[in-house]
Parts: structure tokens; sequence; C-alpha cells
């Protein structure tokens, strides 16, 4: 978290305590990094998932009115994506629903920011379901059994479905955004591939800013430096063509869909199946004016925001 809390032209206080504890008969080790600067707390536990250590960022809302659970997407891992700190700005989205009331939580799936790899050195997506479901049930477990409000961006919205059609006794409501599959289109099963372990780039960092003018440059500039420090090394996948087993008519669970105006990796027409196919009959679906795939971090914000906010506020 240094570079959470790193300014250039002021000296921090820093605290880092770490204190070991057993929750659920699982060995939790947790990590609070406070400042006399920020009025910013970023919790990092590490929680036991199938016997895989998992790091789960936290920030703790006062008398909280609900849990959100954030899943990342394909390249980089949740702090550069959910708590994005650029002085001057505000474009933290767990600071945003904090302010909302709401208690966030964001996990590092494996191999991502400040979880490694397990032995076999990949992940897959049936793997990574698992994983969220755990962390939900690890979050529920810590607040007197509450259900968590799912939220999966780009790959953690199909991964965040996987988990809500597997499992959904933990969770209060599911909203994904930048849901990017084609419903109809089978992804092919692949033959043994080889691990890449390639190494990420700056113009990867950036490329989820697609408008002009959404985000300031020192934002992108911060972005990509947080991007490549925390996620340096590309995550390798294999079995995606599990992807293929998403099933809409499983999810009975309220779900919310979020599709940036702008935004060519989640298109319209992979919006309408996914929305017409879901069992539930509470759902919802929000297109946020002007915005790309990263709508949450630019000017769109506030309607972001609040149409997250309206939904989830209701359970």
């Amino acid at each position: 978290m240094k570079y959470l809390l790193k300014k250039q032209i002021l000296l921090l206080l820093i605290l880092i305590s770490t204190i070991a504890c057993k929750t659920d008969n699982k060995k939790v080790e947790t990590t609070k990094v406070s400042s006399t600067l920020i009025e910013n707390t970023l919790l990092k536990h590490t929680v036991l998932s199938d016997g895989h250590p998992m790091a789960v960022w936290e920030k703790k809302a006062d008398n909280a009115k609900g849990l959100i659970l954030f899943v990342h997407g394909r390249t980089w891992s949740s702090v550069p994506d959910f708590d994005l700190q650029v002085e001057g700005e505000d474009l933290s989205l767990m600071d945003g629903m904090l302010a909302q009331g709401y208690s966030t939580y964001a996990v590092d799936l494996r191999g991502y920011g400040g979880t490694p790899r397990d032995s076999t050195e990949w992940t897959s997506p049936d793997k990574a379901a698992k994983d969220i479901i755990n962390i939900l049930n690890w979050i529920s477990v810590q607040n007197n059994n509450k259900k968590v409000h799912l939220f999966g961006w780009s790959m953690g919205s199909t991964l965040s479905l996987l988990a809500t059609q597997k499992d959904a006794k933990d969770i209060a409501s599911l909203t994904v955004f930048g849901f990017w599959k084609d419903l109809d289109f089978k992804i092919p099963e692949t033959s043994i591939i080889q691990l890449k372990r390639s190494f990420n780039t700056a113009k990867n960092a950036a490329s989820d800013f697609i408008i002009p003018g959404s985000i300031s440059q020192k934002a992108i500039d911060t972005y990509v430096k947080m991007a490549l420090e925390y996620d340096p090394i590309r995550v390798d996948w294999r079995f995606t063509s599990q992807y293929n087993n998403i099933d809409p008519s499983l999810i009975t669970t309220p779900v919310l869909i979020l599709q940036g105006e702008f935004d060519p990796i989640a298109p319209t027409e992979h919006q309408v199946k996914l929305f017409t196919r879901l069992k539930t009959a509470d759902k919802s679906w929000v297109v946020i004016s002007g915005g790309d795939h990263a709508a949450f971090m630019e000017k769109p914000r506030k309607q972001f925001i609040h149409s997250f906010t309206e939904f989830i506020n209701r359970f």
C-alpha cells in the first residue's frame, strides 16, 4: 500500500500493524495501513479459500447499512481498479460507496495484486467463481451472516454471474458492469497451452480510458503507475470455455446491469441477451450516459454511483 499513501510534497506518518487471528476456523492475517494526512483506511485481509491465501481489501463504514464485494477484471487487481487515489480528485469506487453508507470489500483473484498464484500457476473461471463464493461467505460470517452485494466489472461480471448461479446464499444482489460475453457464442475448448507470464504494459493499463477528456491525464498516469506496481505480470488463464456455462435462467437474485454508453467491450446486444434471459423478475438495466468501460472513474461517476446506490438501497 506504499503507493496509495505516497505524496510527493508532504511527509506521512504511517502506522502498520499486523494482527493474526482465527475466524471460522481459518487463519486470517489483517494488515492495517493508516495515515494522518489522508482520511482513508484500507484493511488488507489474507483469507484462505480452499487452502489458498486470497487478498481481500476492506473499507469499513460506521453503522454500515450494507456490504459490497467488488470483483476486478482480466488484467488489473482491486486496488488500482476500485481504490484509485489521486490528489485533488475523488475517483475511488470503494470510497464512493463508503460515502453512501456501505462497507466495501474487494478481492484480488489468484495471481493478482496481493494474492499469489497457486501451485498450478493457472487460474480458470470455475476456480475464480469458487473463490468468490468463499470470500462472500467469509464477509458474511464477519458481519453477523448479513448478505453481500456482489459487483463484477468486465471479466469480473462473468465470474460473478458464474458464482451467483452456483451458490447465491450469501448474495443480496448482483451488479454487473462491462458485461462482455455474447451468450450465443461458444468459446472453443483449448488444447494444452504453455504459461506465458508476460509483462503487462503501460499502454494496456491506459486502454480502458476511451473517451478523450473523460478523466484527467494525472489520473490516467496515476492509474498506470499503480496498475503496473500491483500487477507487473499478466495472469495466465485456461479452461475459458467454462464461461459457456453461464446460464441466466438459473439466477433468481436481483440483478442490475450497468452499461457505459460508449463502451465497445460491452455492446448493447450482449446486454439484451443477458437481461431478457435472467430468471429473476427483479432486474434493472441502466445505461451510463457518456460512460465507457471505466465510467466509475470518469466524468459519469456521479450517475454511476447514484444508479448503483439506488438499486442496492432496496435490499
